[in-house]
Order: structure tokens, then sequence, then C-alpha cells
């Protein structure tokens, strides 16, 4: 008989886990989204790439790439040419909800040599209210210009934050 109640005991309380998560709070949600709601994820499959560019002198100058592409350059700086890549991501999460993309307004950027660039005045392909679609996904574009200060060449490399949150 006591085996039987410890037994019973035993298996109520390994099924009690099982049950309250189902109510936690904490367990496997995002602190941003609503209880049920699907968390937001973003995924950034294609990097940011101004391609081959020159500098011409010593005054600095920039170069812009669109998020449908389309490069130019002003100042010292020339396009010789290659192909440049705007950047690509895809953003998950409920479906037929509105959100809210961030870019930031400046990426401080630096080459090998030491050199340093930054980006600037990032723009997207995004509606002004994006929202994600039937299937719970929005894919977007993004460019940005690159301005180079003084001489410095090389290839540059930095880290673009960018954050979605829901409306």
């Amino acid at each position: 008989m006591v085996r039987r109640v410890f037994l019973a005991l035993l298996l109520l309380l390994l099924a009690l886990p099982a049950g309250a998560q189902d109510t936690c709070r904490l367990c496997y949600s995002d602190p941003a989204t609503r209880p049920g709601e699907r968390p937001l994820r973003l995924e950034i499959f294609a990097d940011l790439s101004f391609s081959k560019l020159a500098q011409t002198g010593a005054g600095g100058g920039s170069a812009t790439l669109g998020p449908e592409g389309g490069k130019q350059t002003s100042g010292g700086i020339i396009d010789l040419g290659g192909m440049a890549v705007s950047g690509h991501g895809r953003i998950t999460g409920e479906p037929g909800r509105e959100v809210r993309v961030e870019l930031p307004d400046r990426v401080p950027m630096s080459a090998a040599d030491g050199s340093d660039a930054e980006l600037v005045q990032f723009t997207t392909s995004l509606p002004r209210h994006p929202e994600l679609g039937p299937d719970g996904s929005l894919e977007f574009s993004f460019g940005a210009r690159l301005v180079v200060k003084g001489k410095g060449g090389g290839n540059y490399r930095g880290r673009i934050p960018i954050s979605v949150d829901y409306n």
C-alpha cells in the first residue's frame, strides 16, 4: 500500500512540470512577445558589399549602395567595377503582425592596416509600415553610404546591428 502511494506521488510529481510548461511565462519565450505569440527572428543572408572602389586622392570620398543595388561614388572615390551586393534579410514571426526595423545611424568600419571609414544613411526596401505576410515572414534589402575620410584604403569590415520588434 505504501509502495503504491509512493509510486502514485512520484508519477504525479513527474507529470507536474510538463503541465506547468504551458503556463510558464518565462519558458521558451521572448520578453518582447505576448504569451502564445511567435518570437521574431532576423536572418541576414547577404552581406552589404561595395565591391571594388579606388581612392584617387587624399581628400576622401564616399560610395552609396541602394537597397536594390545601384552604386554611386563621389569625391575622391571611383568605382572599379565588380558586383556590388545590397544586404538582404528575412524576418519571421507572428503572421500578419506589423514590425519595426531599426538600422543604426552610423557603423564604424576598419581595415587590417588600421585605416577606418564609416557606414551612414542606411536605406531599406521596407514599406512605411512593414507587416509580416500570411506565412509569418518578410524579406527586405538594405543599403548605405560608405564614407572614407582622408587617405586610407583596404578591405573594410564592421558589424551592422539591426533590431526588429513588434509594433
